[in-house]
């Protein structure tokens, strides 16, 4: 048959790039191809991982690289490059030092792989994905950013935790940008099917939103030296895979929106279907004033950080 394995590059070495690594090779997604300059450090870790695969039962080439031109025609590459942040930083400090190095990245991966899908991860994440887009000149279906699967998922978790259920039957929604003005929307937030509204009260719901809104800043100050990396690798991964299985899974993601929800030419978290081609469509999902209200704001505050850069 002469089927061939999908190829996945994951840029950055660090906590969130080899553990996405790990994440994708369990899950069997293709090969996988670590980059990262500092020398030896994606080579070791990949070679490692690799040699969890007889135990673990997985197929997959599994290799690190300081060279670009190893990346060649990769189908999706998850770009994990960039400062971590420290306590006390908010997202947004991280913002030249970051869109330097998402650029640089960018250039050299669409060189090589000028028909694979992107998925930022680096922070500030909203801009980080127009500066993608941006230096990369891809359409925008290719170019997308992870955040609402992770928001969503620390919401999903703070909700099955203060309920006694499964995180299995718990759904949750959040919108906006990826950061402190991030929206999470208790309306759309089910357990089986039931909205949480009905089963939390208001003053609680609103601690579990504050809790998702610190989720980043929660773990920073708690690890002091680094910041999340299961779960935003875990997030990265689950829409890499929901386009090379071509699932059509309904995430909210880092998507481009102009005439949609009335952005105007911008990345912000929204819903997304998340297929074979990419961002399929963005979900319009009707919106109460008061959610509108912070939608807005949030995507202002994505403006205001994109207007710094000079792209």
């Amino acid at each position: 048959m002469g089927l061939t394995r999908k190829k996945i590059t994951i840029v950055g070495a660090g906590f969130v790039g080899a553990t996405a690594a790990h994440w994708a090779a369990i899950k069997e997604l293709g090969d996988i191809c670590l980059v990262d300059i500092i020398e030896g450090m994606p080579q070791g870790k990949a070679l490692d991982l690799l040699e969890s695969s007889p135990v673990e039962g997985f197929d997959a080439q599994i290799f690190g690289t300081n060279d670009y031109a190893d990346t060649a025609n990769s189908d999706v590459v998850i770009i994990t490059a960039g400062l971590p942040r420290k306590p006390g930083m908010s997202r947004d400090d991280l913002l030249f030092k970051n869109a330097e190095i998402v650029k640089n990245v960018t250039e050299q991966v669409a060189k090589y792989s000028p028909n694979a899908y992107l998925i930022v991860v680096s922070n500030p994440l909203d801009a980080m994905v127009y500066v993608a887009y941006k230096v990369s000149g891809f359409p925008t279906n290719r170019v997308m950013g992870m955040a609402g699967v992770l928001d969503a998922a620390r919401f999903r978790t703070f909700i099955a935790m203060e309920l006694g259920v499964s995180v299995e039957d718990v759904t949750a929604f959040v919108l906006g940008g990826h950061g402190d003005t991030m929206v999470p929307l208790p309306r759309y937030s089910t357990v089986g099917g039931i909205p949480i509204t009905d089963l939390l009260s208001p003053e609680k719901i609103e601690a579990l939103v504050e809790r998702t809104r610190n989720g980043g800043a929660e773990i920073v100050n708690l690890l002091k030296t680094g910041s999340a990396f299961f779960a935003p690798s875990a997030s990265a991964v689950a829409m890499a895979e929901a386009i090379i299985k071509d699932k059509k899974r309904l995430m909210p993601c880092a998507a481009y929106c102009d005439k949609e929800y009335n952005v105007g030419g911008y990345f912000v978290g929204v819903p997304v279907i998340l297929g074979g081609n990419g961002v399929e469509r963005v979900v319009e999902i009707k919106l109460t004033p008061e959610e509108e209200a912070a939608f807005q704001k949030s995507v202002e505050a994505v403006k205001s950080l994109v207007s710094k850069l000079s792209l």
